[in-house]
């Protein structure tokens, strides 16, 4: 309890002084892959106007505690603690959203263990935040602050059950034929490796760059978000050929643990 007032504490001194921008600047299509390793959980992300922000979680008792392994687990490091409390207080400074531009960010949620008990306790948790996020009731979507997509074990079958729903669902490209409504299924995302051999070395092949093409433009025909994950973080200069056909074939999210280069690309 304790850490937690600390913790809120240390987000309104950051707002106040400006470490967490409130200003209407361009929000980025990136995403930031393995967020809590970063010296500073969320907070750095926002700093650098990320559009999208990856917590994986193990459900544990009542809680979800975050961590990438499940002896990296530490006390009081929730989701609850760690993103949801931080995020709603932002949210009240900015006026309703993240970045104070009434603009919605993603928060995903890889789920390590158990998938559909996982599931069951991030519903539970989310309905106290429920004012913050973007809902689905009865195939309505009200759009909140934050987009809670659902990946890693995920409950489909459950999910497209509910008549209630806090979260969507993160889809695969084998899934992108299987007309399920980007309702259920806003965000598809792969492994780049499972679907290409090019790594950034050289130019790109045209079949490979055609079917990078061919699968962000068929996402985008049935309302889906496109993200890969696995593509280079280093050498720089493979990394940067990678993000270049990314964001010139109009993927939506493009991932890196390392926040301040990939801001840097973006932003010029």
């Amino acid at each position: 309890m304790l850490k937690s007032k600390i913790f809120n504490l240390l987000i309104g001194v950051l707002l106040s002084f400006g470490f967490v921008q409130n200003s209407k600047s361009q929000v980025l299509p990136a995403h930031a892959h393995n967020d809590y390793l970063h010296e500073r959980p969320l907070l750095d992300a926002l700093d650098c106007k990320f559009k999208s922000i990856e917590v994986d979680v193990f459900s544990i008792g009542d809680s979800l505690f975050v961590a990438h392994d499940f002896d990296k687990i530490k006390p009081g490091s929730t989701i609850r603690s760690l993103y949801l409390n931080p995020l709603k207080k932002i949210i009240q400074q900015n006026n309703g959203s993240v970045y104070g531009n009434d603009e919605e960010i993603i928060l995903l949620v890889d789920f390590k263990n158990d998938g559909l008990e996982s599931y069951k306790l991030l519903h539970q948790i989310l309905e106290d935040f429920d004012e913050l996020l973007t809902s689905y009731n009865s195939g309505e979507k009200k759009v909140g602050a934050v987009s809670v997509i659902v990946s890693g074990n995920r409950p489909f079958e459950y999910m497209k059950k509910q008549e209630l729903r806090y979260a969507g669902y993160d889809g695969r490209i084998s899934e992108l034929d299987a007309k399920i409504s980007s309702l259920l299924m806003p965000l598809v995302s792969d492994n780049w490796n499972m679907h290409f051999k090019w790594r950034g070395e050289g130019r790109i092949p045209d079949n490979e760059k055609e079917k990078l093409t061919r699968i962000a433009n068929q996402a985008h025909k049935n309302g889906y978000l496109l993200r890969f994950w696995s593509t280079p973080d280093y050498p720089k200069t493979e990394r940067d050929s990678v993000w270049k056909e990314l964001k010139n074939a109009g993927v939506d999210l493009i991932g890196s643990d390392d926040l301040k280069e990939l801001q840097k690309y973006l932003s010029n």
